[in-house]
């Protein structure tokens, strides 16, 4: 039996536990969060207020970082020092510099995994769309387009000020909503020659970090790509994800993925699995990333997303920023 904490009780910490809870190969033995009145939240495990005393005094196989953004890199660190796999919510990290620290420490403890909480990756619509894009059944890809239009009101950073803040989060609508949507961009279009990008503030909540971002991309393979998102919708709408191959084009919308057809038709191919509640728009894969996680702890496998596998998420983001900073083009190697 793997035992398991987590740290930070927060909204993302109502999605591991359960999860955790319902896992027969899996204890969850203590949780953490520097607030004391959450110390009855998960009844029948041990709480700590700080989670250096709460790596000493457990016995844990595994430790779910689920805290603010600036927390991620040092949280991660202290468990995987201790010699403790470490499940960790995205982001990887606040930027790139601290990306590379989490790579490094990757390296440095090679019988320690840490594993970053990508869940879109194993939904079902991406799942096959991956598996076709990479067939070459339809020929090769010529065009990726990713949208986010989602909304989020002022309290949502009056509630908890730290998500409006550059130290702390470390940006706003790409690091915070749309990041999967730029890992899996990357995934299917492949490595990114350059781009160019604008971040901007459409409503005005008085917040550092942007809430509305676009990129133009160029892919090594010569396709190009397209990403916008924003926090300024009317409310949560579906995220959609094009891939343009030569032969066949494919989307994903209201979780479900449609090819369109020669008769211009779309036919329905697969539908993700939905996590019940208001937030459908997280997804239902939590589980299987998770389960998969500890199933690749059981038997000592590398079957999950790897720090080096997150990157390339936070060094786009960067460039974006730079990049409308600048107001020109941005060279990467990603």
């Amino acid at each position: 039996m793997l035992k398991a904490a987590v740290i930070g009780l927060g909204d993302i910490s109502k999605i591991h536990i359960p999860i955790i809870q319902e896992n027969p190969n899996v204890e969850l033995v203590a949780v953490c969060d520097i607030d004391e009145a959450l110390k009855d939240a998960v009844p029948g495990v041990h709480f700590y207020t700080d989670y250096h005393v709460m790596i000493e005094e457990e016995e844990l196989d595994c430790v779910h970082v689920c805290l603010p953004h600036y927390l991620h890199l040092h949280a991660t660190k202290a468990c995987v020092e201790k010699g403790i796999h470490v499940l960790q919510e995205k982001p990887l990290a606040l930027n790139t510099e601290e990306g590379l620290e989490l790579v490094k420490l990757e390296a440095e403890h090679p019988d320690v995994k840490i594993c970053i909480c990508f869940q879109n990756r194993y939904n079902e619509t991406f799942e096959t769309l991956q598996e076709i894009a990479a067939s070459g059944t339809y020929g090769k890809v010529i065009g990726v387009k990713g949208l986010v239009t989602w909304f989020r009101p002022k309290n949502y950073y009056d509630v908890k000020p730290w998500r409006g803040m550059m130290e702390y989060a470390g940006g706003g609508v790409m690091i915070n909503q749309s990041i999967h949507t730029l890992d899996l961009m990357h995934l299917l279009g492949g490595e990114i020659k350059e781009l160019k990008g604008t971040i901007s503030n459409l409503l005005d909540y008085g917040i550092e970090v942007e809430d509305t971002a676009t990129a133009h991309i160029k892919y090594k393979n010569g396709a190009t790509g397209l990403f916008f998102a924003t926090n300024a919708n009317f409310g949560n709408s579906s995220v959609e994800l094009q891939v343009v191959l030569e032969k066949a084009k494919f989307t994903i919308k209201d979780s479900i993925l449609t090819r369109l057809n020669e008769d211009g038709i779309k036919e329905r191919m697969v539908e993700d699995a939905k996590m019940p509640g208001s937030k459908f728009y997280y997804g239902a894969s939590h589980m299987k990333l998770i389960n998969q996680f500890y199933s690749s702890i059981a038997n000592n496998t590398s079957d999950y997303v790897h720090v080096k596998d997150a990157l390339p998420s936070i060094q786009i983001i960067d460039a974006i920023r730079t990049s409308s900073e600048l107001n020109k083009e941005i060279k990467l190697e990603v």
